[in-house]
């Protein structure tokens, strides 16, 4: 069976109407990107995503762990209350999500790096 990410898209949309969330909203919530939430939201990239990726959204919106996945596979979603399937852990979304952040945070260090490695260059040139 194909992927229906057009269907994951419309799960998504529903859901966030729902609750009265903005995009930001729900990339926050998740952890996942806004870029990616927009790409799969508007359905204009069709590339595989990451089952976590699926499993923090479905999370996010409330639903059960493993919902959106379902929905891209042409299955009915587990209810909310079901036992999640081994292998689909929320542990995995957690250090996916852990992972991330520390990507970010040491993009802002280099960034830092950057920024003291010019401000001690501009003061050396002054001090001359």
């Amino acid at each position: 069976m194909s992927e229906d990410w057009a269907a994951v898209a419309k799960a998504i949309n529903e859901r966030v109407n729902e609750l009265g969330w903005r995009q930001r909203e729900l990339a926050e919530r998740s952890n996942v990107s806004q870029a990616i939430v927009r790409e799969i939201q508007h359905h204009v990239v069709e590339r595989r995503r990451s089952a976590r990726t699926l499993e923090s959204l479905s999370t996010a919106l409330g639903l059960h762990p493993q919902h959106l996945e379902a929905v891209l596979n042409g299955r009915t979603p587990p209810p909310v209350d079901e036992p999640v399937m081994p292998g689909q852990t929320s542990v995995l979304s957690r250090l996916d999500s852990l992972e991330r952040r520390l990507d970010d945070i040491t993009d802002r260090l280099d960034d830092l790096k950057t920024d003291l490695a010019k401000l001690i260059d501009h003061v050396a040139r002054k001090g001359r």
